[in-house]
């Protein structure tokens, strides 16, 4: 009889007992988010000085006009003397021109991975980052969809991040965001994911090249409605003044 008073009690401490919730997502920075193992490679291009990689740039444009069949036999000397002495001011630097563009692609390639490479780590972990949420077109089921981006004003008056800095967002019903660049706290699962969207913003149609994305659990919003309002209006003086440089000053109805 007491064992089965004990076995009561212990049941009746279980069911009467406060729901337990899940702990918060790790909180993230936007530096976890790239594959550690893509972001240390060589690359020569990376040690040259600004002159120098004119100089190889130049090699290039010259290399290109003279595989050509263009200009008088007067221009193309002169091309060729030109191609020389640039050789010849690299290789007094060390710098084999040849080498240097046969690594061309093997460059490209290895910061192409930096760049788009997702931090294996965190693949499929409930997480917490905060960010700029930017309004996208909804998934076919309706799903609400944003863009969580690491600076104010990308992809609209500043240029795209890596793919590996942008996050795809699918927002629960209850919220989305209310303007571009909204402020926002979101956690939930975050998966290795790439998509490519191409989508309308201020400046025209942008490719939404994301690495990521995320299945939100819960939004928290960063800015006051003031806040809000004010950042409404600076951007439209931004707009306004953009438009009046492309016009001479004068409205486009002008």
């Amino acid at each position: 009889m007491r064992h089965w008073f004990c076995i009561a009690v212990i049941a009746g401490l279980v069911w009467c007992a406060p729901p337990t919730f899940a702990a918060p997502g790790v909180a993230l920075d936007w530096a976890d988010l790239p594959d550690p193992s893509a972001q240390i490679f060589e690359d020569p291009y990376r040690d040259l000085s600004p002159e120098q990689f004119d100089d190889v740039l130049f090699v290039v444009r010259l290399r290109g006009r003279l595989q050509q069949d263009h200009g008088s036999e007067e221009e193309r000397q002169k091309w060729q003397e030109l191609l020389a002495e640039t050789e010849d001011a690299l290789a007094a630097d060390e710098i084999d021109i040849d080498w240097l563009l046969d690594q061309r692609e093997v460059v490209m390639e290895r910061r192409r991975k930096a760049g788009t490479n997702g931090n294996p780590q965190l693949d499929g972990q409930t997480i917490t980052v905060a960010g700029f949420a930017i309004p996208a077109p909804s998934d076919p089921d309706g799903r609400p969809v944003a863009y969580l981006v690491p600076e104010r004003g990308m992809c609209s008056h500043m240029p795209p991040p890596l793919p590996n800095q942008m996050i795809r967002v699918r927002l629960n019903e209850d919220w989305t965001p209310s303007y571009f660049h909204e402020p926002v706290r979101l956690t939930g699962t975050l998966t290795i994911d790439p998509s490519v969207q191409n989508m309308m913003v201020v400046d025209g149609v942008m490719p939404m090249n994301a690495t990521f994305q995320l299945e939100t659990d819960s939004v928290e919003t960063l800015e006051t409605e003031t806040d809000r309002l004010e950042w409404k209006q600076r951007a439209a003086d931004r707009i306004r003044a953009a438009g009046n440089r492309k016009t001479g000053g004068a409205r486009a109805s002008e």
